[in-house]
C-alpha cells in the first residue's frame, strides 16, 4: 500500500506540471502586451507596458518565465500578483477556497445522501412507475446545463415566488456564507441536481449488479430477510463505485461549481476563475488553475484510498 500511495504521489506530481505547463503555454498565445494592458488599461503607452514586463519578466523567454514561476510556488508558494485586485494571487485564493469547500462540500454531502436512498429505491420498485419516473427525472437532471437550472430556479423561486434569494451570501467569511442560509439555499440545490442524477443512475446499476452475486443468494438460502440481504450484505459492496466515482467526478463537481458561482454571484473559487478570464488576470488565470488541478488528483488519490478501506478484499501491491 505504502508503495502504491508513493507511486500515486509521483504521478499526481507530474500532473499537476504537466497541467501548469499546458495552461502556462494556452495563455501566452495571448498578443504579447495582453497582461500589461489588461493591468494598466487601454491608454498605456510603450514606454508604461515595457517597464511593467521587465518587471514582470515577460521580455524573457517562455522557458525563463516559466522556470520563474514554478521555482516560486515550490520554494515560496508565489503564485504571483493580480494586479486587477492589487492583491497576490495566494491571498486571493486563500480568502475564496473555504467558501468553494462550503458550497461544494454542502452540495456533495446532499447529493449523496438523496441519490443512494433513490437508487435503492428503483432497485426496489425495478421495472414499475416509480422507476420509470425516477429514470426520467434523472436523465432530465443530467442533461440540464448548470446555468440554465440556475437561471430557472433564481426565475421560479427568487423572482416569482419570492421564497429564497436570487443572489448568494455576499459575506466575506465561511460563518457569514453560512448564517444566510435563504441565500445559500438555490446555488447548493443547482449544484446537487447534477450530481444526484448521475450518482442515482450508477447507484441503482451498483445495486442491480451486487443483488446478482453468490453470496447474496447463500444470505437468501439461509433465511435472511429482503431489509438485512438489501441493506447488511448488498448496500455496502454497491457503494465502492460510488465512491471511486466521487473522486472521478470530482473535475465536473467543480467545473458545475464555476458555473453555478458565476450564476449566483458566490464570491468563491468559480466566480474568481471566471473574473480572471474575463479580465486577461493572467497570474490569477494561472493560479487557479493550479489549485483546480491539485484538487482534481487529490480527489482521485483519496478515492482509491477509500477502495480500500470499503473493500477490505482489495490490496494494491
Amino acid at each position: 500500500m505504502t508503495g502504491y500511495l508513493i507511486r500515486r504521489l509521483v504521478q499526481s506530481i507530474i500532473v499537476v506540471f504537466g497541467v501548469v505547463l499546458l495552461t502556462f503555454l494556452l495563455i501566452h498565445l495571448y498578443p504579447k502586451d495582453a497582461a500589461a494592458r489588461a493591468a494598466l488599461g487601454p491608454k498605456a503607452n510603450p514606454v508604461q507596458i515595457q517597464q511593467f514586463d521587465h518587471q514582470n519578466h515577460y521580455d524573457k523567454p517562455i522557458y525563463d518565465q516559466f522556470w520563474l514561476y514554478t521555482k516560486g510556488i515550490v520554494f515560496h508558494l508565489n503564485l504571483g500578483y493580480s494586479y486587477k485586485y492589487n492583491q497576490s494571487v495566494r491571498s486571493l485564493i486563500e480568502g475564496r477556497i473555504p467558501k468553494t469547500l462550503v458550497l461544494v462540500g454542502i452540495s456533495t454531502v446532499f447529493a449523496l445522501l438523496v441519490a443512494i436512498p433513490l437508487g435503492i429505491l428503483q432497485v426496489v420498485r425495478r421495472n414499475k412507475p416509480v422507476d420509470y419516473m425516477l429514470t426520467g427525472v434523472s436523465f432530465v437532471g443530467y442533461a440540464m446545463p448548470a446555468f440554465l437550472l440556475g437561471e430557472l430556479l433564481i426565475l421560479w423561486f427568487a423572482l416569482d415566488l419570492h421564497w429564497f434569494s436570487f443572489e448568494a451570501p455576499q459575506a466575506q467569511s465561511v460563518w457569514g456564507i453560512l448564517s444566510d442560509p435563504r441565500g445559500l439555499v438555490l446555488p447548493v440545490f443547482s449544484l446537487a441536481v447534477l450530481t444526484i442524477a448521475g450518482f442515482s443512475r450508477y447507484m441503482r446499476s451498483s445495486m442491480m449488479e451486487t443483488l446478482t452475486e453468490d453470496y447474496i443468494r447463500t444470505a437468501r438460502a439461509k433465511g435472511a430477510g429482503p431489509r438485512r440481504v438489501l441493506y447488511r450484505h448488498a448496500l455496502r459492496n454497491a457503494l465502492i463505485p460510488i465512491i471511486t466515482l466521487l473522486g472521478l467526478t470530482l473535475p465536473a463537481i467543480v467545473g458545475g461549481a464555476i458555473i453555478i458561482e458565476t450564476v449566483f454571484n458566490y464570491p468563491g473559487m468559480g466566480l474568481l476563475t471566471t473574473n480572471a478570464a474575463t479580465q486577461n488576470d493572467v497570474p490569477l488565470l494561472i493560479g487557479t488553475t493550479f489549485i483546480a488541478a491539485i484538487a482534481t488528483v487529490l480527489g482521485n488519490l483519496i478515492a482509491d484510498v477509500l477502495y480500500v478501506v470499503v473493500d477490505p478484499r482489495v490490496r494494491y501491491s
